[in-house]
């Protein structure tokens, strides 16, 4: 190989490096940024451990970090494989490695299994199409995706998201991929940049994007600790917070504190539409990023040709 083309590989390779690297990280942040936002109903929070005895701030960070790896094998593998069969097969693969790390960070605590599997995809998604980060691309990338069954998936194997997907009839984390998850562009996304354009504060549109989550998810977490009845109150209470000008109104800030102590009650947790959250910002970042660099494009984003030509290595 001529000196120029050596070179010339070499540069794509640690380009395409680069992009795994930033967005694993990336979606990383995603994920402690949901953490530290305070406060939220009836989830983990700098505040409190929500409705969760078994968690806590320090070992949701904790998770988060642990993850980190696996986001990154995910960009890698999308970037490699072309055929889409087989990518749904790795991306299983990965995922199921990233719950075991999980696990370990956590001593057994399923803190981010949702997160693993739709910031997983979007991770894939984004290294896929680099630069073609509008959020309606991901999501319907993650869509196709999504629709592809996992080889590997022990059959037999029931979580608790499973068990409120059979008994209630919702879509599920799956089913809810498979429709591109649609409450992030019809819900979070919207409200997060209208309550910025209306001057709230990071943490305000961030709470208010959260609420529109829990306004219209059919969440499986809150299903199978609290039933029927609890989605409904968390549906409907959100609804009404958000009808009311979100939680930077004073009467917003007073009913969310009252769905806090409401969800404790109830045991309810709304950790779908926190995963979501995290998938929200995630896209978020990506967008921004894309649409600060000139001609909307992210230059330190290998094309896939360069990919193509690259030898990968995790």
């Amino acid at each position: 190989m001529p000196f120029d083309g050596f070179f010339r590989t070499r540069r794509q390779d640690v380009r395409a490096r680069s992009l795994a690297d930033m967005l694993a990280r990336t979606a990383t942040d995603a994920l402690r940024a949901e953490v530290d936002l305070t406060p939220k109903p009836g989830l983990v929070d700098r505040r409190d451990n929500g409705a969760h005895r078994d968690m806590s701030h320090a070992l949701m960070m904790a998770s988060s970090e642990a993850l980190t790896l696996g986001f990154h094998d995910c960009a890698v593998a999308a970037m490699r494989e072309r055929d889409p069969e087989r990518l749904r097969a790795e991306l299983g693969v990965h995922g199921r490695e990233s719950e075991a790390r999980m696990m370990l960070a956590t001593g057994g605590i399923n803190t981010h299994r949702g997160s693993i599997w739709a910031l997983g995809l979007l991770v894939a998604a984004a290294a896929a199409e680099p630069g073609r980060w509008r959020a309606s691309d991901l999501l319907a990338w993650v869509a196709r995706m999504a629709a592809i069954d996992d080889p590997a998936l022990a059959p037999l194997r029931v979580s608790n998201g499973q068990r409120a997907v059979r008994q209630y009839g919702v879509a599920g984390a799956r089913g809810e991929a498979e429709r591109g998850f649609c409450q992030i562009t019809n819900a979070a996304l919207p409200v997060l940049r209208h309550s910025r354009d209306a001057g709230a504060s990071e943490r305000v549109a961030r709470l208010n994007a959260l609420l529109a989550l829990m306004a219209v998810l059919d969440d499986t977490c809150v299903l199978s600790r609290a039933g029927r009845a609890g989605l409904h109150l968390v549906q409907q209470q959100a609804t009404d917070i958000l009808a009311i000008g979100g939680v930077g109104t004073r009467g917003g800030g007073c009913r969310l504190a009252a769905l806090e102590q409401a969800l404790i009650g109830a045991n309810a947790s709304p950790g779908g539409s926190a995963d979501l959250l995290s998938a929200t910002l995630f896209i978020d970042a990506l967008e921004t990023a894309a649409r600060d660099k000139p001609g909307g494009r992210d230059r330190r984003a290998p094309t896939r040709k360069e990919i193509r030509n690259a030898d990968v290595i995790a």
